[in-house]
């Protein structure tokens, strides 16, 4: 039994090493936590593009890791460009992630995430229930969301916004992966389901990582047809650990 023990910890190794401080995907979190004492900076860029508009997104994240099981989040620079609007900063944010389960010696990965950002006249809370579980070289993701929006003039303007986010990545060597991701929305103006508001986006994704660095791409497609929401949206990821 504990040769058994030992020769499982060695082969899962590997493969928990390999997941420490990279995304393999854009749109989902994964369990594993940074280890402790880790420093990672992240760049997000985000181009969504509508019927006769394009939006970029461009959020900078410094990843800590405080514990074996807790890892800090700190966005100071959030900003965006609009095709009606120009340049917008939209404040910054604090993340928490707690790590309950290892996605590979474990039955299933678990881990539970908050976010609170903060601008003027603005005040967003992200909660998420992360699950993962690691089949050999196939990591296989799900994400649970519910946000919370306060804006406008005295935060009067509520909405709420539920999401689901499946995705299913593929190591093809220890440097490169693809996979999928596939996201389903349900939003609540003024928390409300009276509009039956409902999108759906899917597409792949490819990451690759070399040392200390790694950039991960995904091409996402609208499938339904919400008018106000991008039809197509490309994200990248590029991550710099210290």
């Amino acid at each position: 039994m504990k040769k058994l023990t030992l020769s499982t910890l060695f082969l899962a190794l590997p493969a928990m090493c390999a997941f420490a401080g990279v995304r393999h995907f854009t749109y989902l979190y994964e369990a594993p936590t940074a280890p402790p004492g880790s420093i990672e900076l992240e760049n997000t860029v985000t181009w969504a593009h509508g019927a006769g508009w394009n939006d970029v997104f461009i959020r900078e994240e410094i990843e800590v890791g405080i514990t074996d099981r807790l890892q800090l989040g700190i966005y100071p620079l959030d900003w965006s460009h609009h095709s009606d609007g120009g340049f917008e900063y939209n404040g910054g944010a604090v993340e928490l992630i707690y790590n309950l389960s290892n996605p590979v010696v474990d039955p299933v990965g678990i881990s539970l995430y908050q976010e609170i950002s903060v601008s003027r006249q603005h005040f967003e809370s992200e909660s998420k229930l992360i699950a993962q579980k690691n089949f050999g070289r196939w990591i296989l993701d799900y994400n649970a969301t519910l946000e919370a929006e306060w804006k406008e003039k005295g935060l009067e303007e509520q909405n709420g916004e539920l999401q689901e986010a499946v995705g299913a990545s593929y190591e093809i060597s220890p440097r490169l992966s693809i996979g999928i991701e596939f996201l389903h929305e349900f939003v609540f103006p003024d928390w409300r389901d009276d509009e039956k508001i409902r999108n759906v986006f899917a597409g792949p994704n490819i990451s690759y990582r070399h040392q200390s660095w790694f950039v991960t791409v995904t091409a996402l497609a609208q499938a339904t047809d919400t008018p106000d929401e991008a039809d197509f949206q490309l994200r990248t990821i590029f991550g710099l650990g210290f």
